[in-house]
């Protein structure tokens, strides 16, 4: 039988995995909760289903020292508060998982402020990083977080993936900043969607040298953990598309992304990384000739309800690129034949390699438990793993 890590690796080389990776997702506190009363026992997903998992080695990039969190004000409704990232925003007490907030305030509007946060939390500030907690997760021969990912950094929901415990060696090992390890989404995270795309025109200096800094901390932190531990895939965090295509100008982000972008993936290639990915939700397609130039070879999820469809993308660049998602989580949450189909429909690519079958993008609460439950028994069945 062969373990989680070689069949990962074989899929990523477009070779035939017996039986093919596959994980269980990850699904929103919400689900989470709603799926208590509807029948799930809590049994983390990986044990109840048998599927695969990575072992998560990265640390922390964002601000550290977190900002304490603060409560500015609040009504029966909503709430006004200071994030754990600096973030001022409001958002209602109910259903913080199935809204977005509304954000009122970031933590860097002027170079001045930049300077201040750089020095004060955006160091490299190893100690802080990679703490005793982030060293005993990622020591060979201990086990995985015994049932949750680490709370999402806009400390909304965390992604929850349920891992049991495995031993790390069995399995992949992922390094995947997630919201901190990419050069748009992290921006946006300083600087607030619309302030950005306006500071590509009116403040560039200010975006070079923040893109340019988060390549600096991503080599330095990834170069400390590379002493601690091998690694076997480097993943990106962008989230820079909507359901009509990219938030910025293609063009205007290669410029200032693609050389921090190749200076990250060249100095993990040179490591023994084998693979680098990017998460990026949305209709990415005038976005993956900028990634496929700047060395990464996996993106996720491929959002159907955004236009994205992974057959049609490896029609388009075949084995120069492997995939994961593109299962549409609007089919689970219908179920029965709506959902086969779904499954069935992809089913080529696993046979064809380099691509790992799984929703495109986390359960929402419209999946119900027996849904999500058909689906995996179904999936599972159809790659030989039921």
């Amino acid at each position: 039988m062969t373990t989680p890590r070689e069949r990962y690796l074989q899929t990523m080389a477009f070779q035939t995995a017996d039986p093919p990776f596959v994980t269980s997702g990850w699904a929103w506190s919400e689900t989470a909760e709603q799926w208590r009363g509807q029948g799930w026992d809590g049994t983390p997903l990986q044990t109840l289903f048998g599927t695969d998992a990575y072992c998560e080695c990265a640390a922390d990039c964002g601000p550290v020292p977190a900002f304490t969190p603060e409560t500015v004000s609040e009504d029966d409704a909503t709430r006004v508060y200071i994030n754990h990232e600096g973030i001022l925003m409001r958002e209602f007490k109910q259903h913080r998982d199935t809204s977005m907030p509304q954000f009122l305030k970031f933590p860097v509007e002027s170079e001045a402020d930049f300077d201040t946060l750089l020095a004060e939390r955006l160091g490299p500030k190893l100690d802080l990083r990679l703490t005793d907690e982030w060293r005993a997760r990622v020591r060979p021969g201990t086990a995985t977080d015994s049932g949750r990912a680490p709370a999402s950094s806009d400390g909304r929901s965390p992604r929850n993936r349920w891992l049991s415990p495995v031993s790390p060696p069995v399995l992949p090992r992922r390094c995947w900043p997630d919201r901190w390890g990419g050069f748009f989404g992290p921006i946006r995270n300083l600087m607030g969607l619309e302030n950005l795309c306006i500071a590509f025109y009116e403040q560039p200096a200010l975006v070079e040298r923040m893109v340019a800094q988060r390549a600096d901390l991503l080599i330095e932190v990834t170069g400390a953990i590379l002493e601690h531990t091998e690694i076997d895939t480097f993943w990106f965090w962008e989230d820079m598309a909507y359901n009509h295509g990219s938030l910025v100008n293609p063009r205007l982000f290669r410029q200032f992304a693609l050389p921090h972008y190749r200076r990250v993936v060249d100095f993990v290639r040179s490591r023994g990384v084998r693979h680098v990915g990017l998460d990026s939700d949305g209709n990415i397609t005038e976005l993956i000739p900028i990634w496929l130039d700047a060395g990464i070879d996996f993106l996720w999820p491929f959002e159907v309800a955004a236009g994205m469809d992974v057959l049609a993308v490896r029609r388009q660049y075949g084995h120069g690129l492997a995939l994961g998602g593109g299962i549409p989580k609007q089919a689970v949450a219908i179920g029965g034949e709506e959902m086969r189909r779904a499954v069935d429909r992809v089913m080529p690519l696993v046979e064809d390699g380099g691509y790992i079958p799984e929703l495109d993008h986390g359960a929402p609460p419209d999946i119900t438990w027996p849904h999500f439950r058909d689906y995996m028994e179904y999936l599972l069945a159809r790659l030989g793993r039921g």
